[in-house]
């Protein structure tokens, strides 16, 4: 699986003009299921964001995890985080789990980051969303579990 995680004071999900997610201070987490990706990756990818040391301590260092600020996540399916973009210039996006799959690892990375006790506000699979954020730092990080 594939996510981009934000640092946020802020964040909501939008479906045609109802907010269907919102959260305060924590992480926004775009999300994608890649082909060979199986619910184990879902759960260790839920456990490796739970734990990743992304907000600061009383010294101004990122050495404090979203489940010891006890923040929030957004997470909101994006499947374009798998777009190729070797050739021309429209994206490919082949390269992205099938929709069947990457729907139930989606549901299960979400009952994963529950699981862990983050409190977690989601998106829709498959729809249109307007995602509004305020980031903080800004801290924007990759997360390939091809490499955890």
């Amino acid at each position: 699986m594939r996510a981009v995680l934000q640092r946020v004071t802020d964040a909501s999900v939008t479906i045609d003009g109802v907010v269907t997610g919102k959260i305060d201070a924590g992480l926004l987490v775009f999300v994608c299921a890649m082909p060979a990706d199986t619910l184990a990756t879902a759960q260790d990818l839920a456990a490796k964001i739970a734990k990743l040391r992304l907000f600061k301590d009383k010294e101004g260092k990122m050495n404090l995890s979203l489940a010891q600020t006890g923040g929030s996540a957004l997470i909101v399916s994006q499947f374009t985080l798998a777009a190729d973009t070797s050739r021309g210039t429209r994206p490919g996006f082949s390269r992205a789990g099938h929709p069947d799959l990457a729907k139930s690892l989606y549901l299960h990375f979400i009952a994963s980051m529950r699981r862990l006790d983050i409190p977690t506000q989601t998106g829709e699979f498959g729809a249109e969303m307007s995602v509004s954020s305020t980031n903080q730092g800004p801290c924007t990080i990759w997360i390939d579990t091809e490499h955890l």
